[in-house]
């Protein structure tokens, strides 16, 4: 038979994952953590020629609308990201009646991605999946594959926050190991 140090040890144990499960259950990254809505779930199969059709048409619109940006300023995001109309007239180009060329230099990123993500659903295919992504990733290495000027040095933290981020992990194990021991001494409560 096991004593009652054992016994108390196994309680706190079994309560200890009860615990942990629950909290874990309560605080699901894909529950709680949400700020847009879930789409549901597409009840027919993904046509993925369809969405790769789709999703080309996109592209093709978006080529055509980088095609109105000087390749010198595709690094900068705020061209093609956030520009606005106000800012093109400034720019000395001239605005003609076309209300798409409003709309064009609102954001031609965020218009292919909502692109994409709309055809995607249209065609019963999740966003973003592995179709998308590898488009995507083409149309990166086409217009920003030149983007990175300089490596990116990777540098250690100063030494006091490493020894915070070491220290903190530490202490927790040695205090609940001196909770589970200070528990285990004080079965008679516990039991």
């Amino acid at each position: 038979m096991m004593d009652t140090h054992g016994c108390a040890a196994l309680k706190l144990f079994v309560v200890g994952i009860l615990v942990n499960v629950w909290m874990m259950k309560g605080l699901s990254a894909t529950d709680s953590f949400s700020t847009e809505p879930t789409p549901p779930r597409p009840s027919n199969a993904c046509n993925e020629s369809r969405l790769q059709l789709e999703v080309e048409v996109c592209g093709e619109d978006f080529k055509r609308d980088m095609a109105h940006i000087d390749p010198q300023n595709w690094c900068n995001l705020t061209h093609f990201i956030s520009t606005s109309a106000k800012d093109f007239e400034n720019s000395g180009d001239s605005l003609t009646s076309e209300p798409n060329l409003c709309v064009l230099y609102r954001g031609e990123y965020h218009v292919f991605t909502l692109c994409t993500e709309t055809k995607s659903q249209i065609v019963h295919c999740y966003w973003p999946n592995p179709l998308v992504e590898s488009y995507i990733i083409r149309i990166h290495k086409h217009f920003f594959s030149n983007c990175t000027m300089e490596q990116v040095v990777w540098v250690d933290p100063p030494d006091d926050t490493l020894t915070i981020l070491i220290l903190i992990p530490v202490f927790l194990t040695m205090a609940m190991i001196a909770l589970v021991v200070w528990c285990s001494k004080r079965s008679d409560i516990l039991a």
